[in-house]
């Protein structure tokens, strides 16, 4: 997760606006399979009404592109967020 502190600060104030926020596992690769990781995202958007996805300096990577793919296939609304990151 490129971006996993900009997503963290996000989810916080969505919690605090009252949103119910599931974020994908930071550092996931150390405890599970590509595969594992992909059934437990696809679980959390099948069971969320939408997905918010960080799009920070234009990036959006190859993950994230499946999980809009599967987001667009189980009719959830899809919301964008851009920012430019404070790096460098």
């Amino acid at each position: 997760m490129r971006f996993a502190d900009e997503m963290e600060k996000e989810a916080n104030r969505l919690t605090i606006l009252g949103y119910n926020v599931k974020l994908p596992i930071k550092n996931g690769r150390d405890k599970y399979t590509d595969f594992e990781l992909e059934v437990i995202h696809r679980k959390k958007i099948a069971t969320s009404d939408a997905i918010l996805v960080m799009n920070i300096d234009g990036y959006i990577g190859e993950s994230t592109r499946k999980e809009i793919e599967f987001a667009e296939y189980a009719g959830k609304v899809i919301f964008y967020k851009e920012e430019q990151s404070n790096e460098c």
